[in-house]
């Protein structure tokens, strides 16, 4: 692969990455039910659908996937022997393609085109790569003010490091770049990079703030969930923050406050952040302070489910009440009891909202289809015969676009009671 010219010096990887290995061009061989994937621009190839394949077959290297119709690429990807989900989809064409600097250059600035939008708002965070839905499998690149921070879930991306994150910082204008790496990749020998560490730049503090459609936050880049900050639910925040004024406001499993600060910059009256770390609603408070407010914040912490039963014992009422749990289901066998979960959930906030409030409800359990989750709120509301009117349905914001079916996480929706 040859360097882009993009005058980036970055930290030297030959010490964190086995710079030595170059990745191979393997021909593969699909079923028809994989190649017929590939064709619908799926991108993931599971190990169950390869056919033929070379033996010396290593984690980084480009797969070229042949069709069996005249023997035609139909795609490529990038090669992981660690994964079920074998190969990992980063072209899916039959046109003639030099997987280089350029090609992956082109991508990122696709990507970041499709984010101006946003950036014209008041707002300086964003998601540059959202993974598999920008052609970038496995990869997320986050960017917080002037601070990129790309988490790696894959080895597949170890050959190819330095040149995405040159043509990143290009693309970006970002004058730091942070590596938080998954799990496995945490446990893996096959580099020698640490989670959390600082390869381009400098960072004189690991907590960044940054603003969201005007409103004050921060995130810990390094130690934060995720990359710091959870960026899919912004345009909610907002909308949220929009409906708070003179309000009493409850956000359940609020970690770091999101809609409580947007709600409190917004004129709420009252706002309760629960969350069951108190670590988290601490941040949640110093968030909030970062902002002009004249309303009260308090915080619960403690399971979300007991709490919420005492506050329905108590027979308190909020103005608009937030219910976002973290996911439920992150394998398939657990999708039965996130259902239930997702039930008890509304039916609790129904008898949290005041009459003529305002209850969210959101899931970003991949497992749960928005249909099945919407279905759960409708029958579980109908239940509590409380008159009330579907405000609207939301999904991710314009900086996580959907390029596939599990690609679609994040499903929202607001509901109006009429009592």
């Amino acid at each position: 692969m040859q360097t882009q010219n993009t005058g980036i010096h970055l930290m030297t990887f030959s010490t964190a990455i086995d710079t030595k290995y170059q990745p191979k061009r393997l021909a593969v061989k699909l079923t028809s039910k994989g190649e017929n994937y590939v064709q619908e621009g799926h991108p993931w190839v599971f190990s169950d659908s390869i056919v033929k394949i070379n033996d010396t077959a290593k984690t980084g290297d480009l797969a070229i996937i042949f069709g069996k119709r005249a023997n035609k690429m139909i795609g490529i990807g990038l090669y992981d022997a660690k994964s079920p989900i074998r190969i990992k989809m980063v072209y899916s064409d039959t046109a003639s393609v030099n997987i280089d600097n350029a090609f992956f250059h082109q991508k990122i600035q696709k990507a970041y085109k499709k984010r101006l939008p946003l950036l014209k708002t008041k707002t300086n965070s964003y998601r540059l790569l959202f993974g598999e839905n920008d052609g970038f499998p496995s990869l997320i690149a986050d960017v917080y003010t002037k601070v990129l921070v790309v988490k790696l879930y894959s080895e597949i991306w170890l050959p190819y490091l330095q040149t995405l994150l040159e043509s990143l910082i290009d693309v970006s204008g970002c004058k730091t770049v942070v590596i938080r790496l998954s799990r496995s990749l945490q446990n893996s020998k096959s580099h020698h990079l640490e989670d959390g560490d600082v390869v381009y730049g400098d960072l004189k503090d690991e907590v960044v703030q940054f603003i969201e459609h005007g409103v004050q936050f921060s995130a810990n880049v390094i130690k934060g969930h995720k990359t710091g900050y959870f960026l899919d639910h912004r345009e909610n925040r907002r909308q949220v923050g929009l409906l708070s004024k003179n309000k009493t406001v409850l956000d359940v499993f609020s970690y770091a406050g999101g809609f409580s600060v947007h709600a409190l910059a917004n004129g709420a009256k009252e706002v309760t952040s629960l969350d069951i770390s108190e670590q988290a609603l601490e941040i949640a408070v110093q968030n909030g302070k970062l902002n002009a407010y004249s309303g009260k914040h308090m915080t619960l912490a403690g399971d979300a489910f007991q709490l919420l039963e005492e506050l329905v014992s108590k027979k308190q009422h909020f103005d608009v009440v937030v219910i976002d749990p973290p996911s439920f289901a992150k394998q398939q066998t657990e999708v039965t009891l996130a259902k239930k979960k997702y039930a008890q959930l509304a039916q609790l906030g129904v008898q949290l909202t005041a009459k003529g409030g305002i209850l969210v409800l959101a899931s970003c359990s991949s497992r749960v289809t928005a249909t099945a989750f919407y279905d759960i709120n409708a029958q579980t509301l109908q239940a509590t015969k409380r008159p009330f009117t579907i405000a609207q349905k939301t999904e991710h914001d314009i900086d996580h676009p959907i390029g596939f079916p599990e690609g679609a996480y994040l499903k929202c929706a607001y509901y109006r009671f009429l009592d």
